[in-house]
């Protein structure tokens, strides 16, 4: 039998050990611990500068409640994904359940065509498909099978009415829509011409709202699919000043998706070991000047005066005795982020042989400029602001210049 005085003992053993390792972590934390014995009369402190003695019964312990600012410290664990910061804006009114859904479906079409550039050289997807677009491109393999995933991922979602793609000739009225019926336009593998030889790509998506005058229920007695076609090209065709929601995913060293809902540009990073878009960026902004200018010099000769005059003075050094960096990648998606992120201007020109340049303004042109807005930048075919130009066809072509706002201001007036 353990006599009384050896419990005692062990007791105040134990008594002195909690609060040994008491005293460490208030060193460690602004939090304090408090572990008392029967019928003693100990400190507990909210502060070091206490001395109120408390008389507490046997067995209490209690916890001194630390400061707001250590309550509120963001854990190092705590991360948010995609979905998880998609119900939090629906929570809070920003979006409704039907754009959470279409969302959700873009973010799982983005990690398929992922998966499927990474595999490209090994699953035999490299090289030209063999047919030509609507564009008069030759299409890569990679093309139509991404354009069939987003496609297919738009459709399952039963929230789309209208998809849109650089891809398909006319616009697709979806039998599947259950509700939302949004319409949705996207560049299912901008860049695709890099390819082969690994360079990044990406994705570009733009949604606008729901429109029941375009629904694919088509009556045989009195419409036809022309009609139909017709009503579907007519809801599409809306400036990029409607959007609602627009994107783009970039498949390159990390895969990353950004995305605005009109309340600032958020990215978000593939982590491969949980298979989920994490949050790693909030509300971006681009800054208001920079020194990187992404134009394809190639076409040089083929621009008009004014612009050369502009690009001949970005290579001056001036006062400062340092001209612009040019970097161009020729993918739209990796030029105009590393354009998000450190300032400066990405253009494509029209010029003598493409009259209207060839960035199309549906799929390409009113995102990028819906997200660099939301940034605090520009986007602006050279004397109007890009998202107030309403689309006359499906497939038109402007051209486009984006970047910093005082960075697109300056090319504009040498193209006054």
């Amino acid at each position: 039998m353990v006599s009384v005085a050896a419990a005692a003992a062990t007791t105040t053993a134990q008594s002195n050990l909690l609060f040994s390792s008491s005293r460490s972590i208030s060193r460690l934390s602004p939090f304090q611990l408090c572990v008392f014995d029967s019928n003693t009369l100990l400190s507990c402190p909210n502060n070091s500068n206490s001395s109120k003695k408390k008389h507490v019964g046997a067995g209490v312990r209690c916890m001194a409640v630390g400061t707001a600012e250590a309550a509120t410290k963001k854990s190092t664990f705590e991360i948010q994904t995609l979905t998880g910061w998609l119900l939090k804006q629906e929570q809070a009114g920003v979006i409704d359940a039907e754009l959470t859904i279409v969302l959700s479906s873009i973010s799982m079409a983005c990690k398929q065509i992922a998966s499927l550039v990474q595999r490209a050289s090994v699953s035999n997807l490299t090289g030209v498909q063999g047919a030509v677009n609507i564009q008069g491109e030759d299409q890569k393999k990679l093309d139509v099978v991404s354009n069939e995933v987003f496609s297919n991922c738009l459709r399952s979602s039963g929230r789309t009415g209208i998809i849109a793609s650089e891809e398909e000739d006319v616009p697709v009225a979806v039998e599947e829509s259950y509700s939302g019926n949004y319409i949705v336009v996207f560049d299912p593998l901008d860049g695709s011409s890099n390819i082969d030889a690994a360079v990044s790509t990406g994705s570009i998506f733009g949604i606008y709202s729901p429109n029941d005058e375009c629904l694919a229920d088509v009556d045989d007695d009195d419409s036809t699919l022309d009609k139909v076609e017709q009503r579907c090209v007519v809801s599409v065709c809306q400036p990029g000043s409607n959007l609602l929601a627009s994107g783009y995913c970039m498949y390159s060293s990390s895969v990353i998706f950004v995305l605005t809902i009109g309340n600032g540009v958020f990215a978000f990073s593939l982590d491969p070991m949980y298979g989920e878009f994490l949050l790693t960026q909030e509300k971006i902004q681009i800054p208001k000047t920079g020194k990187i200018y992404s134009f394809n010099e190639g076409n040089y000769q083929l621009w008009d005066d004014k612009l050369k005059k502009y690009i001949d003075d970005l290579k001056d050094p001036g006062p400062s005795g340092k001209p612009y960096s040019s970097r161009y990648i020729g993918s739209l998606v990796g030029d105009f982020h590393r354009t998000l992120l450190y300032g400066g201007i990405y253009g494509y020109p029209r010029d003598k042989k493409s009259k209207n340049g060839k960035l199309r303004l549906l799929y390409e042109c009113a995102p990028m400029s819906f997200i660099v807005e939301q940034a605090g930048g520009k986007g602006s075919d050279g004397q109007n602001r890009i998202l107030d130009i309403t689309p006359v066809e499906i497939h038109q072509r402007v051209p486009l210049y984006i970047g910093s706002q005082e960075e697109v201001e300056k090319l504009e007036k040498y193209l006054a």
